[in-house]
Formats: C-alpha cells, structure tokens, sequence
C-alpha cells in the first residue's frame, strides 16, 4: 500500500512539472516572418535552412519618412530651410535670457535686462523691442532705431547687446522619440552654476541645442529618419540633416528657443546603426526582471533587482547574463528559457519572446534572433523542468513518503 501511495505521489508530480512547461506564447504581430519592430523576434528554428538576415528582413520595411508636420500640426505657413553646419549654431535669442544693454553715454539706459514672456525687451522710456528669436545683433539695431523713433536720441547711438546668461527654454519634441513630450532644456542650477562665469559679459550653453531636447524626450528610437529633423519656429520650418550623430562626426546642433516644436520623422524599420550610445539616444535602458525561483547562491544574499539599468545596445543573450540565468549546474540548470516583453513604439503592440538559453547560446546564427533590449522592456527566467520537478517533489514530501515506506 505504502509502495503504491509512493508510486502515485512520484507520478503526479511529474504530471504536474510536466503541465508546469509553458506553450509559446502568441502575438498579433507576425513575429516568425520578421514583421515585428525587430525582425530579430523571430525564433532560432529554422530546420537548417539558411537564415534571412534580420537587418535584410528590416530593410525592406523602410520608407522615406514622413515628416509629422506635413499632416498634422504644422499648418504649411511660413519659410522652409535646410540647416547646415557651417560656421557653428548662430546665437539666438529666447524668452528669460539675460541680455547686458550698453548705449553709448547714457549711463540710466544701459543696464540689464531680461525678455519678458511676450519676448520682448523692456528698456525705460522706450517702447518694447522684439527680441526673442533674433541675435543680439539684430536686437542691437532695433533698440537703436526705437530710440530715434521715440524722439529720446536726434542721432542714432552706438548701442551694444551682449548675451549674458542663456535662460532654460520648454520646447515640444514629437514622432520617432522613446517619450514625445514637452521638455525643458538650457539653464543652470546650483550644481553646474558657474559664479565667475556668471559675473563675465557673454555667455555659452551646451544643454540648450537639438541633441539635448532629443535626449530629455528619451532619445531618438531605432526607426527614426535622422535625415529629416524639423524645427518649427514660428511660422519657420527648417529640415536639418543629424545621420553623423550616432557615428561620432560633426552634426547641425542648433540653438532652441521657447516654444520650438522638434519634429522626427519615422522610417518604419528598425536601424541597428541608431541602436548605440550617441548624444542623441538614450545614455541606457531600464529594464524590468523578474528571476528565476532558484538564484544562484552569489545572488541568493542579496538578490536581484525589480529593474536594472543596462547599456543602450545591449541584447537579449547579454541582458539574460546579466539577470543571473546562465550558468550553474548543468543537471539542474540547463535548458532553462528566458521569456522577453517589449511593445512595438510604432504600433503600440506588445510582444513576449520566448528563448531557450541554451539553444540561443549555442546557435551559430544567434545574432539574428538576438533583439536589442529597448526602453521598459520586461525580461523572465524560468526554471528546467529538473528544478521545476524537484520543487514539486518537495512540495509533495515525496522524500518523507520514501523514508516511511521504508522504515
């Protein structure tokens, strides 16, 4: 009887380690074929076939791109313009920046002044002087004419504008971005404050340009059309051209003002050449994990995190690294599967990917089913079914039902 009972509790739990085994999971997306945002969430299977390229299989998803603006929020008024490069970003100014006035011997004119909301200047006895998206050298000129307007100089004086301290700027930044949003960029806090530079007449700013509204609204994403970024000022539209950014070469990096609107467009496909750490992606990923029920014993004291910050690039194969579940012994560890949760930006679908580790680790072609870890991308591990039936038997007391049966 003792035999039997024995018999029966062994069999029923390897029934339920065997129930335990999760199916492939489904998506709406046709992920085999390559037609996810990576074609490289398509499985290692491939019946030794040869294996289509991932980047191939992308490419072929690729448009030109259509900038956002053609058919929503720019209205087509205004100039058009290509950036460039040449001779650096021109100095423009913005709404809060200080401006340090100098008139020619007058002493009760000159002095500083901030542009207010409205974007104007306000200097005693002078009418408002348009100032936000000119250069100091055009805000020279009109300080200078509306003195002779309003009857205070008979002759034009000398008049010098020097900026002396860049103010942060909000600007909206939408289309091919990990986060489309309004975003503040420029100004100083306590921290990057420099006094003696505060005190001198001129100013410079690294934080308030294209690349960092870029990087505050979550870096560009994999498909974006880095040949056609648009800044909308005004009723003024200008196309500028940032493909070297994520290669390290010399890019248009212009100046933004209040109210400046970035427009990415999307090339529909995924790029692997955007997917590295640039001034104008993201500087990493937060990724959210959950471990296997048994740890190796290095993590077991301390554990693994709910989230972990990986570098922008970073793969699948590496990120199941870092999450603790390679490795160990074979007896136990082996054939375990990571699963991965990560959502197409461009459609708003969400997919799960589903690995073995040990097949991936030791398919000659696994780079093309190794996709880049995004943005809030979900990773699981799960146990074998050697662990799994192990932790059954436990729960079941199959060991305690041996030991009576034998005593």
């Amino acid at each position: 009887m003792q035999t039997t009972r024995l018999i029966m509790i062994v069999a029923m739990s390897c029934l339920l380690a065997a129930c335990a085994s999760h199916t492939v999971p489904g998506n709406r997306e046709d992920v085999d074929a390559g037609q996810a945002y990576q074609a490289r969430y398509r499985g290692p299977d491939t019946g030794g076939a040869e294996v289509t390229r991932s980047s191939y299989l992308d490419m072929l998803k690729c448009t030109d791109g259509a900038v956002l603006s053609d058919n929503d929020s720019y209205d087509g008024k205004g100039t058009a313009g290509i950036g460039s490069i040449t001779g650096g970003s021109p100095e423009v100014l913005s709404v809060g920046d200080l401006l340090q006035v100098f008139i020619e011997e007058d002493e009760t004119l000159s002095d500083t002044y901030v542009i207010n909301e409205d974007g104007n200047v306000r200097i005693p006895f002078l009418r408002s002087v348009p100032a936000a998206g000119r250069s100091p050298r055009s805000v020279e000129t009109a300080i200078a004419n509306a003195l002779i307007a309003d009857e205070l100089y008979t002759i034009e004086p000398r008049v010098s504008v020097i900026l002396k301290d860049y103010a942060e700027a909000t600007v909206f930044v939408a289309g091919a971005v990990f986060e489309p949003r309004q975003v503040i960029v420029g100004g100083a806090n306590a921290q990057t404050r420099d006094v003696e530079r505060q005190q001198a007449l001129g100013a410079a700013t690294a934080s308030r340009r294209l690349s960092t509204a870029l990087r505050n609204a979550g870096g560009i994403r994999p498909d974006a059309d880095l040949s056609k970024v648009v800044v909308i000022r005004g009723g003024d539209r200008t196309v500028y051209d940032i493909r070297e950014a994520p290669r390290g070469g010399a890019f248009p990096d212009p100046i933004l003002i209040a109210g400046d609107r970035v427009e990415v467009p999307s090339r529909q496909c995924f790029q692997d050449e955007l997917v590295v750490p640039s001034s104008i992606t993201p500087p990493g990923v937060k990724v959210f994990l959950s471990n296997l029920a048994e740890t190796a014993l290095a993590n077991n004291p301390a554990a693994v995190p709910d989230a972990r910050d990986m570098r922008y690039g970073t793969r699948f194969l590496q990120a199941v690294f870092g999450l603790n579940c390679v490795g160990g012994s074979k007896l136990t560890n082996a054939n375990r599967r990571a699963v991965l949760f990560s959502r197409n930006p461009i459609t708003g679908e969400s997919v799960v990917i589903d690995r073995s580790i040990e097949d991936l680790l030791r398919d000659a072609e696994r780079d093309e089913f190794n996709p880049y870890i995004m943005p809030e991308d979900s990773i699981s591990c799960y146990d074998s079914a050697t662990v799994s039936f192990r932790n059954l038997a436990a729960a079941f007391g199959v060991v305690s039902a041996a030991v009576y049966v034998i005593n």
